[in-house]
């Protein structure tokens, strides 16, 4: 995306949809988002996360419990 310009392609989430694909609340996205580990758009009042974003941070918070 960032170099392209394009995003005509990019989907982009309500805080609702990732808290429910993250399985937290809205409130932890909203925190998540206001710190700045997860990027997001404003659009109006509410905001918009992209759905490689959303898999980028979840992808990051990986660890081996093991």
């Amino acid at each position: 995306m960032a170099g392209s310009g394009d995003i005509s392609e990019v989907k982009f989430l309500t805080i609702a949809e990732v808290a429910t694909t993250m399985r937290v609340s809205k409130m932890t996205v909203y925190r998540l988002v206001h710190g700045g580990d997860l990027p997001a758009v404003r659009v109006g009042r509410s905001f918009r996360v992209t759905e490689k974003d959303v898999n980028e941070y979840l992808q990051r918070s990986f660890f081996d419990a093991g």
